[in-house]
């Protein structure tokens, strides 16, 4: 007879109803009943989970459960060997990267340089570092079976750190045969060399994913650090459950039937504080930048006059008070690359940042010859982090004399949906939301959403602009930090005169696990689950 946990009794109790995914889930629970085993709620669902298909961040941190890197960044922002130790060459040209021993797939194969030569390349045609990475590489080879040989074409600042980058679109390391898969179709199989296993036969999306130990996992003998260093596996499984009400995972959580949220409600924070049984903590300092994006490809935002008439509409404060609440957790902040970086600055934010613009973006909106046409905003309701934005920005938006079509749907779809180019009429979109981590907007290179490639290699919303790509090609070769600050305020000027996108202010978000759980590590943008014990298991 199944017993419904103590969660499920307590949502009852106190008037909220229970989804039936999360009955769902709940009745999977009694599986795997002798092994250790963390239940996590995760900031979203995971139904993507090719990491070289999306940079929707719990894909990619689906990807950190099951997929190793080539070098991993540390907690000082240096980046560290992690499956391969490099040399660089005096002249700067030429990078030699060295696979440390015991390496393996989790078929049982060897890793080997070609696999991550196939790996790098796929990387390669999605992600903007590796975009531009490989425009200035002459050759990718594998000289044997454990080296990887990366000779430029000129010296380029960002190797160590493109390869070593993460956040967003992370080389993972995968075999050759699946690394050879097309960059815009699915890899046919989840066969990393990491930490965990992904078991498959368990995936229910919508419901819980399920994660086993890998036995063969060798780690590196350093600390963790970041995610750097040895990642060394203190538990049998881990499982993302599903629970998108945020009354429900906190009652849970504190019932003890799960062990990990990843994104408290912020308007929950302060019960949850009361409680001795729970840990609240920011395990990444860098925190967030929350930002819209249009389409450049359709009316009405291929119409710059109309684009910057929605940009003057915005305003961050109204933006992170919805979304966040507590200026404990946010900042407004009119740097693209973000505050507190070496790139910050204030240039073109000023509207942003004391929201006086409104009265211009009447205007302006009225002279640029705008139809009517609606604009069909997304507005997914299953993610803490994404609710507020577009409920906010619809009312700005109307306030300046767009009509507005807010579109409510969940946060994989709109993953999935934001990937057509098709007109809004044909299951396209105009505009959507998301965040940032720290890491993924720290320079012009890494910060995807100021790319103007266009339709070919740009991010959704494809925006074009020739004098960007110009000026990163000139960010990438500068000499000195100060030529590279002056560049990104350029840069910067550009992104706003065009509305390439709109940062919405940065924001901390707080996650909250039981105290039975120790060793968690803190790091630039993810949750990992390696070097993590859990107590009475």
């Amino acid at each position: 007879m199944f017993h419904p946990p103590r969660w499920m009794r307590s949502a009852v109790a106190s008037k909220f109803a229970v989804p039936a995914f999360a009955l769902a889930a709940s009745m999977t629970l009694p599986a795997a009943v002798d092994a250790k085993t963390i239940r996590a709620v995760m900031h979203s669902d995971l139904r993507i989970i090719d990491p070289g298909l999306t940079t929707a961040y719990i894909t990619r941190d689906h990807g950190y459960m099951v997929y190793d890197t080539l070098l991993a960044m540390d907690s000082k922002f240096k980046v560290q060997p992690q499956m391969a130790d490099y040399k660089v060459s005096d002249d700067k040209l030429t990078y030699t990267f060295t696979l440390r021993d015991g390496l393996k797939w989790h078929d049982g194969t060897p890793v080997t340089a070609e696999d991550c030569v196939a790996s790098l390349k796929r990387w390669g045609q999605k992600d903007g570092m590796g975009q531009k990475l490989m425009q200035f590489t002459a050759s990718l080879e594998a000289t044997d079976p454990k080296t990887i040989t990366l000779k430029l074409k000129e010296p380029y600042a960002l190797v160590l750190e493109s390869i070593g980058k993460p956040s967003s679109l992370v080389p993972f390391m995968m075999p050759k045969r699946i690394a050879e898969t097309p960059a815009d179709k699915p890899i046919p199989e989840q066969i990393g060399s990491g930490p965990f296993k992904f078991v498959a036969s368990e995936f229910q999306p919508g419901v819980k994913a399920v994660y086993v130990k890998n036995p063969d996992y060798i780690p590196r003998k350093e600390a963790p650090d970041w995610t750097s260093g040895g990642k060394m596996v203190k538990v049998d499984r881990v499982e993302w459950i599903t629970m998108p009400d945020a009354q429900t995972a906190v009652n849970a959580l504190q019932s003890g039937d799960i062990d990990f949220i990843e994104n408290p409600s912020f308007d929950l924070l302060p019960v949850l504080a009361q409680d001795k049984e729970l840990t609240i903590d920011t395990l990444s300092p860098l925190g967030f930048q929350t930002l819209g994006r249009m389409n450049f490809l359709h009316p009405p935002f291929d119409n710059p006059k109309v684009r910057r008439a929605a940009f003057l509409a915005m305003s961050q404060k109204p933006v992170l008070d919805a979304l966040v609440g507590n200026p404990k957790y946010y900042k407004v902040c009119g740097a693209v690359f973000g505050c507190g970086t070496p790139l910050e600055t204030d240039v073109g934010s000023e509207t942003l940042v004391k929201g006086n613009g409104m009265a211009e973006a009447k205007k302006l909106l009225a002279e640029s010859g705008y139809d009517g046409t609606p604009i069909a905003l997304m507005a997914p309701g299953d993610v803490v982090t994404l609710k507020a934005q577009p409920i906010v920005a619809a009312q700005l938006l109307r306030d300046a004399g767009f009509k507005v079509d807010v579109q409510a749907t969940d946060w994989q779809t709109v993953v999935s949906r934001r990937a057509s180019q098709k007109p809004p009429s044909e299951g396209g979109w105009n505009m959507f939301f998301t965040n940032w981590a720290g890491p993924d907007i720290l320079n012009p290179v890494a910060n995807v959403s100021v790319g103007g490639q266009g339709k070919k290699g740009g991010w959704f919303g494809w925006a074009e602009d020739a004098k960007v790509e110009e000026l990163r090609d000139k960010f990438v070769r500068a000499n000195s930090p100060d030529e590279q600050k002056k560049i990104a305020e350029e840069i910067q000027k550009e992104v706003y005169d065009q509305v390439i996108y709109i940062p919405l202010g940065q924001y901390t978000a707080p996650s909250v696990w039981r105290k039975e759980l120790t060793g968690v590590v803190y790091g630039p943008a993810t949750p990992v689950f390696w070097n993590i014990d859990k107590q009475g298991d």
